[in-house]
């Protein structure tokens, strides 16, 4: 089978998304490579789970006729590292907007930690930020908040099957976490804030795992192309 083919007939393609890339962006540079380097001009592409610009990690794109497998590989659960500030809070939950709001952290010791964090393991009721590309009303959740409308958000049932803390060096926290579908790392983020009584938002993020595939197993957009043009050399 030639190389055009198989993409064609379909492909499931680990891409480590760069800092600052939207998802859309790095379907979009797959896509391009695609059609520049091997000449497929018609090819369905996409991907299997938003990232956000602020966080790296592994994206999983489908070419051709795999595209039918995002609704499988979306049910996935997810594994994440990063890091959590307390101590302060931002509108976004994270570094997208600035700190609106700042908190104690004294109080903060090992027994309120642990504490904290037994609060969000197993399933548990979240509210995705608000600035967050859900739809309400027509609009995404981001577009109400930029204009600085209130909208009432429901919050969701997730599962966070693994939760551990990886670095305790206040007022940064790093951590690990393994979760279903749906769950907002920034959410969480926040709400651990509040378990601390305190408050804190999400500065790192990095999608390690989805299902059995793993970020160490994938390339970058860039590289990606540069493989796809040295086979075709």
């Amino acid at each position: 089978m030639q190389l055009p083919d198989e993409f064609a007939e379909g492909q499931v393609l680990l891409i480590d998304k760069p800092l600052n890339w939207s998802s859309f962006q790095a379907v979009n540079k797959i896509k391009w490579s695609l059609k520049k380097h091997l000449g497929l001009k018609k090819i369905k592409v996409g991907h299997a789970g938003t990232l956000d610009p602020l966080a790296t990690g592994l994206l999983i794109i489908c070419t051709g006729k795999f595209t039918k497998r995002i609704p499988e590989l979306q049910g996935m659960e997810k594994e994440y590292t990063g890091t959590f500030y307390i101590g302060a809070t931002t509108p976004s939950y994270d570094l997208e907007t600035e700190v609106n709001q700042t908190f104690p952290t004294q109080q903060i010791n090992d027994g309120l930690i642990n504490s904290a964090i037994n609060q969000f393991k197993g399933e548990i009721k979240q509210k995705p930020p608000v600035f967050s590309a859900i739809k309400k009303d027509g609009k995404r959740l981001y577009e109400h908040a930029r204009k600085g409308e209130d909208v009432e958000i429901e919050a969701r049932s997730v599962t966070i099957h693994e939760f551990e803390l990886t670095r305790i060096a206040l007022p940064e926290i790093d951590f690990r976490i393994v979760c279903s579908k749906g769950t907002y790392i920034r959410s969480l983020a926040y709400d651990f804030g509040i378990a601390l009584n305190s408050g804190a938002h999400l500065t790192a993020l990095r999608r390690t795992k989805i299902g059995n595939y793993n970020v160490t197993d994938a390339m970058t957009p860039n590289d990606f192309e540069a493989s796809v043009e040295n086979k075709q050399a």
